[in-house]
């Protein structure tokens, strides 16, 4: 009997909604990590303000400056050390030549005498196998001339002249290079302050440069205010020591002192007017040299950089003045702010990486950074370090 068919209705299958409800969770924890990450992440470094810039930038400059000052003194080092070895060369190339002489004087000696049928004892000692066991013989210096016994004892003096030399010249080329080791390690390291300084002003607005233009008048009437105050000052102690010495020569016009000391006075009197002088043709040298570019390294007479312009400018008036800022300050003597006078060198930062060039009323003349020329500026633009007065 065939098995009958079921009637019974097929069970229809129902969707869960469990994956959706599962997809739906996985997407709001993802939503809800994303948030956490971004609430819990630093926040974004803020661009920095112009005064911050400002202030990398004169960073930057100020850091060239010093490095400028490394690269002047491992030049000048590199020039001295060459011409010393020059000259070792040359000392040791004319004790060679001596030595070369007195050898063949010697040879001279012992060809004539083999000649003459007879070795003489100069020669037989420098053919010798064993020149040390001929030494010993008693009657060998007796038998050689006076002449023959000088050139020996002359070939050994060379010979170790010559040798002392060349172990000198070794030295001196060591020492040489050295100095042009750093000579290039600071050209680069000015290269790259540099460089940073020029790439971050060029990332600048032109909004942000008219800021930062904003910020460098205000520093500079600052610094300019500054120095007519000390001009202010410097002029009223002028008028009171143009006074006190009116007075002093009414006193002594009536003879009623004794006379002693009159002769101070006019030896300080002759001893400033001679720095006067000086300082004068300092001055005109300097204001000659405005609106020159400032190159670092240099020395003239195209551009300069701040102690390649003093260093000119002194050598006008007779004075010759170390390379660098850091031998400058050591010439002269120290003198106080207040008491400045034209043509005194005005040093700045505590590194003592600049210098200016006064010129009265609180300004200077000096070649101030890179990319700018030549000019006067007020001696407060910058931390004073101190001051000299050179001769």
């Amino acid at each position: 009997m065939p098995a009958l068919a079921s009637h019974r209705k097929p069970r229809t299958r129902l969707r869960t909604s469990t994956p959706a409800v599962g997809l739906t969770t996985a997407a709001l924890a993802s939503v809800t990590l994303l948030s956490t990450q971004t609430a819990t992440a630093a926040p974004a470094k803020p661009a920095p303000t112009i005064e911050e810039v400002q202030k990398k930038v004169d960073g930057l400059f100020r850091q060239a400056g010093t490095a400028t000052q490394k690269y002047n003194e491992a030049k000048s080092a590199s020039a001295k050390q060459r011409d010393e070895v020059d000259a070792l060369l040359k000392a040791a190339a004319e004790r060679a030549d001596k030595l070369n002489e007195t050898r063949r004087e010697l040879g001279r000696y012992a060809t004539a005498q083999y000649r003459g049928g007879s070795i003489a004892p100069t020669a037989t000692f420098f053919l010798a196998d064993d020149p040390q066991s001929y030494f010993d013989q008693d009657q060998l210096m007796s038998r050689m001339t006076s002449r023959q016994q000088k050139a020996v004892a002359d070939f050994r003096t060379q010979q170790r002249e010559a040798a002392a030399k060349r172990v000198e010249a070794t030295k001196s080329l060591q020492t040489l290079t050295a100095s042009q080791a750093e000579l290039r390690t600071s050209k680069q390291e000015v290269q790259e302050k540099l460089s940073e300084a020029r790439t971050l002003l060029s990332k600048l607005t032109a909004e942000e440069k008219a800021r930062l233009a904003e910020l460098e008048r205000k520093k500079e009437a600052e610094a300019k205010r500054k120095a007519e105050e000390l001009a202010r000052q410097q002029a009223a102690a002028k008028a009171e020591a143009d006074r006190a010495a009116k007075e002093k020569a009414a006193g002594q016009g009536t003879g009623s002192g004794t006379g002693s000391g009159t002769g101070t006075g006019t030896g300080g009197t002759g001893s400033d007017a001679g720095y006067a002088s000086k300082a004068e043709k300092v001055l005109a040298f300097a204001r000659a040299q405005i609106g020159k570019p400032y190159v670092w390294g240099a020395t003239g007479p195209s551009s300069y950089d701040c102690s390649g312009l003093t260093q000119a400018a002194w050598k006008e008036a007779g004075v010759t003045l170390p390379r660098t800022t850091w031998d400058q300050v050591k010439v002269g003597t120290r003198v106080a702010t207040a008491d400045l006078q034209p043509g005194d060198l005005v040093f700045f930062y505590d590194d003592i990486s600049h210098v200016g060039i006064y010129k009265g009323d609180g300004m200077m003349i000096h070649a101030p950074k890179p990319g700018a020329n030549v000019r006067e500026e007020s001696i407060y633009y910058m931390p004073i370090y101190g001051s000299v007065r050179p001769a």
